[in-house]
């Protein structure tokens, strides 16, 4: 059913009755660039339709702008990026972000390179949040 669907896409663009400038056209033409994610998301009823899910999770970003406007570089401003999207990660799977921090900035030297992926929130949560390594300033339990 999903190739059909595709399959009439890339006829009707193909076509030499639609404009460039048509609606249609330009539909389609959408419709063709993201045919890999729209596959995905027809195949799996687990991945929702919309992302506002993570534009909430991102929405924190904004409201320290004024913080971050002087990263100095891009370089900087890349690895600012880089740490809020893990931060905003770990709370989708609701992982207390310091404590996953902390575990992987521990690990990472030892850690296998060829598992790395493991240390991505939603897997470290699978292998490593019963037990996660801690700072030295971590309060210890009585």
């Amino acid at each position: 059913m999903v190739d059909r669907f595709f399959d009439w896409v890339d006829a009707q663009f193909e076509s030499h009755g639609l404009l460039p400038s048509s609606p249609l056209t330009t539909a389609l033409a959408y419709v063709r660039e993201r045919r890999a994610a729209l596959e995905v998301y027809l195949a799996d009823p687990e991945v929702p339709i919309d992302t506002n899910h993570l534009e909430r999770a991102l929405r924190v970003v904004p409201m320290g702008r004024r913080n971050w406007l002087f990263c100095w570089t891009e370089v900087g401003a890349k690895y600012v990026g880089i740490a809020q999207s893990l931060i905003a990660t770990c709370r989708l799977h609701d992982i207390d972000p310091y404590a996953y921090l902390v575990d992987v900035l521990q690990r990472v030297g030892q850690h296998p390179a060829a598992d790395v992926a493991q240390l991505t929130p939603r897997l470290w949560k699978q292998h490593f949040a019963a037990n996660p390594l801690r700072s030295d300033l971590h309060p210890r339990s009585k």
